[in-house]
């Protein structure tokens, strides 16, 4: 059980992936049949803001300000000051993924944006440091690496699914006129 939980913990940003992933099934299980597309989208990119951005940040933050020479060790890294400047940009990063996950269109394309120069720098970095000095601990060249190229692709992909399902509730309730009906539509 503790090999598990070290991996859980220390493939942090795949791990709340999961987590996100899982909480959303169980919201969709939980809702009315038919399930509309946006109602799937809108499940899966509230979780994702709220695991992989909101809490996976938060808990970067944790260890890089509070416990930086471990996270330093973990990565393959001298502990430095700078460790505590990662962890208050991830801290901002956190807060954002956590209001935008009931925020609109154009805060959760701040959410997805910011944490994707963050983690596509990071994955350059990481690469950097694998040729450079060769570093291959967990920390650079393992899921981190990974997560930190595959993650903002996946939340770019939920950004243009949400606006492809709300162009489409949109044309659904909107009258000849191109006005929204008394139903009304739903807006990003």
């Amino acid at each position: 059980m503790e090999g598990i939980i070290r991996y859980a913990l220390s493939n942090f940003t795949l791990t709340f992936l999961i987590l996100g992933l899982a909480a959303s099934a169980a919201s969709l299980l939980r809702s009315p049949r038919p399930i509309r597309g946006a109602v799937a989208v809108e499940a899966v990119f509230r979780y994702f803001l709220f695991f992989s951005i909101g809490i996976s940040f938060f808990y970067n933050f944790v260890m890089h300000v509070f416990f930086g020479e471990m996270a330093a060790r973990f990565i393959g890294w001298a502990d430095s000051p700078f460790q505590a400047e990662v962890g208050y940009a991830s801290l901002g990063i956190s807060l954002l993924g956590f209001l935008a996950c009931r925020g609109s269109f154009d805060l959760r394309l701040a959410a997805i944006i910011v944490p994707a120069a963050f983690l596509w720098g990071a994955a350059v970095g990481h690469v950097q440091q694998m040729v450079v000095a060769h570093n291959f601990e967990p920390g650079n060249a393992g899921a981190i690496f990974y997560t930190d190229i595959f993650l903002p692709l996946f939340g770019f992909g939920l950004l243009a699914a949400q606006r492809h399902y709300g162009r489409a509730d949109r044309r659904a309730t909107s009258g000849p006129d191109g006005a929204a009906s008394i139903h009304g539509g739903n807006s990003f």
